[in-house]
């Protein structure tokens, strides 16, 4: 039985970002952190029903900045234990759907003190090794936003329930928000420890239970996660950890009935694929399963001629090469008019080719490696491609190295061929490419951005002139559901910058607000009449008085 009372939950705010400047604490502390997880491998067990999972078939998670490192071995998911996860959920859900929504909150809150606090450390140093982040870009994701999803989804969850109908006299009416009935399959990715952390708390925030398929990639930083929030102490089934690849797990998840809905962030093709085969089988499902998903994006940045040509320049370099350019949100288009084009061009030369790029546990660098061999390759080949093709120019960086960690430096291209793949296409690298237009065909170029890709995810304008900005929002209406003036078009805040997009972006349920929590519950109304009718009759079947 809950305690009887109107709850209110702790007002959420935005995680402090710390700075890890030398001679900090917490530089000092994170250091020690990164030898100790250095120099031990650490077992990654599958977590389902609470309980640790070993196959016996296993892979290795490796450091992509030092590829022959081995941080530790991930026991990989069959089909057998695909069921076994949904078995789980399905067991634990009865129970944790009706638990009070303030214990389920208090859960979620719970962790996040714990990661802002002793887990920091742990979270983060995992973050660094297994998905070559620097120092500020795991904090940033896996400390800050990751506290910040979880404090403000709370608040959210409160709002949501908070919002109930109008009742009239002797009535009472009410909106129950139940969660969905079955269990949610959350597929993560490598790039945002926040995200994995996300995807799988959101749905069991509102009382649903969860199958978890995370990036191989991202292995050793979400086996903490899965121990972070058992600390907090989730009971067992409610989210369920499996590793493996997603083309032989996710089709498991997809054939049972009880599927009630698909949290995921991914590749375009890969979540195109995941709703097609949903479709194929929506007559055997109990529900309409809730398709959400966050996927590909070619972002822009275009600069009007009134724009300031450094603030320019410095959006491209921070939009485009933190974290190596694999952000959904990381500027690879960017369109300069001719008269802005000299002193950017400057700038970029300059400042690209003094980037430092390296390993994550020197501090001193600003990037690390690419993913794996995938990513290499491909960064590798629009690369080539760039210095063969007419009509492209590498204007400053281009070179890979692959001797001992997957390494591409920043590169900048420029192109006059408005139908180049690479102003087309999603590399999800180091690598933007340029175009420079004449300064009398802003318009003309605003009508090329939003035409030239299929996604819809972001974009920055920058202009001193008001009217170039208002006519960038018109035009641009769909070409970024997450549009930035004067500003890089990354770096979204839970709570200040819901973040998503459409077309060949996703489903544009915009995390990091009520909108996507909406989406894991589905509401019933009650009406309760006090005192109900006893007559079957009404007042207009009466006869007239008048009448005999």
């Amino acid at each position: 039985m809950s305690a009887p009372g109107i709850f209110q939950t702790p007002d959420p705010y935005n995680e402090p970002i710390r700075s890890y400047a030398p001679g900090s604490p917490e530089r000092t502390s994170l250091r020690a952190k990164l030898k100790e997880l250095s120099s031990r491998q650490t077992e990654m067990p599958l977590i389902i029903g609470g309980k640790d999972v070993n196959t016996g078939r296993t892979f290795e998670a490796r450091m992509p900045h030092r590829r022959s490192h081995v941080l530790g071995t991930v026991q990989r998911a069959g089909e057998a234990e695909m069921h076994q996860a949904i078995a789980a959920a399905r067991k634990a859900w009865p129970e944790w759907s009706r638990l009070a929504w303030t214990e389920r909150a208090a859960i979620f809150l719970r962790a996040a003190e714990l990661l802002a606090g002793p887990w920091r450390d742990v979270i983060n140093a995992s973050t660094m090794l297994g998905q070559s982040k620097t120092a500020h870009q795991a904090e940033i994701d896996a400390a800050c936003e990751l506290c910040d999803f979880l404090r403000y989804n709370v608040a959210f969850l409160e709002r949501i329930y908070a919002e109930q109908p109008e009742s009239s006299p002797g009535v009472w009416n009410r909106l129950e928000y139940r969660p969905l009935e079955g269990f949610t399959l959350a597929v993560t990715p490598f790039n945002f420890t926040s995200i994995a952390g996300n995807l799988p708390t959101a749905p069991a925030l509102m009382g649903g239970t969860v199958v978890w398929k995370p990036a191989e990639t991202a292995a050793l930083s979400n086996h903490f996660l899965m121990r972070l929030w058992q600390a907090a102490g989730l009971p067992d089934g409610v989210i369920n950890l499996v590793h493996g690849p997603g083309a032989e797990l996710v089709p498991v998840a997809l054939e049972s009935p009880e599927l009630a809905g698909i949290h995921f962030t991914g590749s375009t093709a890969v979540f195109r694929d995941i709703w097609r085969r949903t479709a194929e089988k929506l007559d055997a499902y109990r529900n309409y399963p809730r398709l959400v998903g966050e996927t590909g994006g070619k972002d822009f940045i275009v600069a009007h001629p009134s724009a300031e040509p450094e603030a320019v320049a410095t959006a491209i370099l921070r939009g485009s090469f933190e974290y190596q350019g694999q952000k959904c949100s990381a500027a690879s288009r960017v369109f300069v008019p001719e008269s802005l084009w000299q002193p950017i061009r400057e700038q970029l030369a300059d400042e690209v080719a003094s980037i430092p790029v390296g390993d994550v546990a020197d501090f001193r660098n600003f990037m690390g490696a690419v993913i794996n061999q995938a990513s290499f390759e491909r960064q590798k080949g629009a690369i080539q491609e760039a210095r063969a093709k007419s009509g492209h120019e590498v204007l400053v960086g281009g070179k890979v190295d692959d001797s001992e960690g997957w390494f591409v430096s920043p590169t900048v291209v420029v192109t006059q061929d408005t139908g180049s793949r690479l102003l087309r296409d999603e590399l999800f690298g180091p690598v933007v490419t340029v175009n420079v237009f004449p300064d009398g065909r802003y318009a003309e170029t605003l009508d090329l951005i939003e035409t030239s890709a299929p996604y819809g995810l972001t974009g920055a304008v920058f202009a001193q002139d008001r009217k170039a900005v208002e006519l960038a929002h018109d035009r641009l209406l769909y070409a970024a559901g997450n549009f930035y003036v004067n500003d890089k078009p990354t770096g979204a805040v839970v709570g200040q910058q819901p973040f998503g997009g459409s077309r060949a972006s996703g489903t544009n349920d915009k995390a990091g607000s009520m909108w996507n929590l909406t989406r894991w519950v589905t509401p019933r109304t009650v009406k309760e009449t006090f005192v109900p009718a006893s007559n079957y009759r009404y007042p207009y079947m009466d006869a007239d008085e008048d009448r005999a």
